[in-house]
């Protein structure tokens, strides 16, 4: 739940709150398909942890079966929204801001996309699998923690860090409780996010070879 929850808030006044307050959102067809696909990613997470807990193991592979092929397309419709919107906005003149934008979508799907393939590889060891599954999920929101309006301008780091990392958290202390450790998973989820946050995303926006080579996209989706 918590996971939705940061989901929510954090999309709530780009498209949450329009969506439910208004009835819609000014938004290119693109993001609402690439939204419609990360609701829908959410909602099989959260009923893979329910069926799990609950002990239904034959539910639970039965759609874990359905949810590798849309995992596949969680990766490929992040894929389209990002380049989709640089494209829009540099036909509309905002070349550096599609730039700068460009690079957050990137490193999210390329981070995503293994966590999950490991996720599948380990799906035989529960132990493993399911905490990759919380991992992989858990680094998507890190669009959702970036538009919390509270955590004002510039954004607070540390505050980004720890929304972001929350439900790792949470299913770290899990495991303290239970077993009296920490499974190395978590503790590399925690690390990965550190690593390839906004700590490491700002310096590729302003490096000269991302300017070059976004540049070069531009001047061909122009």
């Amino acid at each position: 739940m918590l996971v939705a929850s940061i989901a929510f808030v954090g999309f709530w006044t780009s498209y949450f709150g329009p969506l439910l307050t208004a009835g819609s959102v000014d938004a290119p067809a693109i993001i609402h398909f690439h939204a419609t696909i990360y609701i829908g990613w959410l909602l099989i997470f959260l009923t893979q942890t329910v069926l799990a807990a609950s002990g239904r193991v034959a539910a639970h592979t039965k759609l874990g079966n359905l949810a590798i092929g849309y995992g596949v397309l969680v990766v490929v419709a992040g894929l389209i929204a990002a380049f989709g919107m640089f494209a829009l906005r540099v036909r509309a003149g905002n070349v550096v801001d599609a730039q700068g934008r460009l690079v957050g979508p990137l490193v999210d799907m390329t981070v995503f996309a293994p966590l999950f393939a490991a996720a599948i590889y380990y799906r035989r060891r529960p132990e493993i699998h399911k905490r990759l599954m919380v991992v992989a999920t858990t680094y998507l929101l890190v669009a959702a923690v970036s538009r919390m309006p509270f955590l004002g301008e510039p954004r607070n780091l540390y505050l980004v860090h720890l929304i972001w990392v929350a439900p790792i958290l949470l299913a770290m202390a899990h495991d303290w409780w239970r077993q009296r450790r920490v499974h190395p998973v978590y503790v590399a989820g925690v690390a990965l996010i550190v690593a390839t946050g906004p700590l490491l995303r700002a310096p590729v926006r302003a490096s000269e070879a991302w300017r070059g080579l976004s540049g070069w996209l531009a001047g061909w989706v122009a």
